[in-house]
């Protein structure tokens, strides 16, 4: 297990604590506070231990890639994107500095921004006892996420030296080897997690190594290729794997019946048939759809309909589960004694084929009434909890898309191996 704030002494220290506070943004106002507020649990617990300062550092989206793409959008347009355009954009998108001044109203005192990740110390040392500090995006600098990591350690060495102790509570960047979420640890002799790193490693670690039994894992998503590595790792220790969305049609035409207009990864099909095999060798119960809910074409004003079978007909494609397969969803799911969830089952975004995933969901919500360990993660899943108001009936919906998919892989998460173990 990993040592976190409250294992080290931070009285009179200086804290250097990177955030997941990577929001939503719209023309400089924060959209969505959950990142900020799962964060907000570690920052008090640090700033009522009488620090000497708190130090945050997060990245705010990807301003390279975001100010390419509205470039692209504006010369689509037929419209000019001048260097002006560019730094309102930046303002409005990447900038943390409105970030900080949310964060200050949320915690009742002042939150001084710095304007750059360098050249900050002597800042630092000016705070207040107990003042706290927001850097600016840290992935404005080229050597935060450098492939080499010489350059990223300039970077790593100046964040490092505006602290005595490092704090990661960024689960959701915890996949990256950057200079803020790894590389920083290399010059910091105390390194520890903050809460949200201790809860998201509490309940996801048990479900790849020793989940309570029998333990069901619902992997949805459209792609086989984006979770072969994570159902090759929850077969080591599932009962039953529900296999939903745009990946089980490629499951369905492996195992030779017709999918119609669905979504499919012809160059996945072997591997399809190689999962089925091999969870077939360990006695793991696969469950695909056997019946669907189907549409002429995927557009959210599309009709429904009903396909009472397994086989999707030529001028059809699926669109979500029918009723025949929710049964056995309820009968595997209310049984279970711990539960993964990463993925929806259907195109719930689109209402007219959102009841299967709301359905996933509620008996989720309803098996962790009963006492099972359920956790749910990936962005699609977290979004549909949230859509059917239910993220406070599940044990753990964790912060961090990317990096709960690579943890469940059985990845090694750079952010989290450099953190000092108990």
């Amino acid at each position: 297990m990993i040592k976190t704030v409250k294992d080290i002494e931070l009285k009179g220290k200086r804290i250097i604590m990177r955030v997941d506070f990577n929001v939503p943004m719209k023309d400089g106002v924060v959209q969505d506070d959950t990142r900020i507020q799962a964060a907000l649990p570690t920052i008090k617990y640090i700033l009522e231990q009488s620090p000497r300062s708190l130090v945050l550092m997060s990245h705010l989206g990807d301003p390279a890639k975001d100010v390419k793409k509205a470039k692209e959008k504006a010369e689509k347009a037929g419209k000019t994107f001048t260097a002006a355009d560019e730094e309102a954009f930046i303002n409005g998108k990447n900038r943390m500095k409105p970030v900080a001044e949310y964060l200050a109203k949320l915690l009742g005192k002042p939150v001084v921004f710095a304007n750059s990740c360098f050249g900050q110390k002597a800042a630092v040392d000016a705070l207040s006892a107990g003042g706290v500090m927001m850097l600016e995006n840290t992935r404005f600098h080229a050597e935060e996420t450098a492939k080499d990591i010489e350059v990223q350690k300039k970077l790593a060495k100046e964040l490092a030296s505006y602290g005595d102790v490092f704090v990661n509570d960024a689960f959701g960047t915890a996949h990256r080897a950057h200079a803020s979420t790894a590389t920083i640890a290399d010059f910091m002799k105390v390194k520890v997690g903050g809460f949200l790193m201790e809860k998201e490693v509490k309940y996801l670690e048990p479900m790849v190594t020793n989940p309570p039994k029998p333990m069901v894992a619902i992997i949805g998503g459209a792609k086989v290729s984006s979770k072969i590595a994570v159902l090759e790792s929850l077969l080591k220790n599932a009962s039953a794997l529900i296999i939903g969305g745009g990946m089980a049609y490629t499951f369905l035409k492996a195992q030779g019946h017709t999918i119609g207009k669905s979504l499919v990864e012809d160059d996945f099909i072997d591997t399809a048939k190689s999962l089925l095999k091999a969870a077939d060798a360990k006695g793991v119960k696969i469950i695909l759809p056997v019946d669907h809910l189907g549409a002429a074409e995927f557009s959210p004003d599309a009709k429904a309909v009903s396909i009472d079978g397994i086989d999707i007909p030529s001028e059809l494609m699926g669109m979500d589960v029918g009723p025949k397969t929710l049964a056995i969803y309820k009968d595997t799911i209310l049984n279970a004694k711990s539960i993964v969830w990463n993925g929806p089952v259907g195109v719930f975004e689109f209402e007219a084929f959102a009841k299967g995933t709301g359905e996933v969901a509620h008996l989720v919500a309803e098996a962790t009434g009963k006492g099972a360990v359920s956790v749910v993660g990936g962005g699609d899943s977290v979004a549909a909890v949230n859509k059917f108001n239910l993220a406070s009936k599940m044990s753990h919906v964790s912060t961090g898309g990317g990096a709960s998919l690579e943890f469940l892989e059985g990845k090694t998460l750079p952010g989290i191996a450099v953190l000092e173990t108990k």
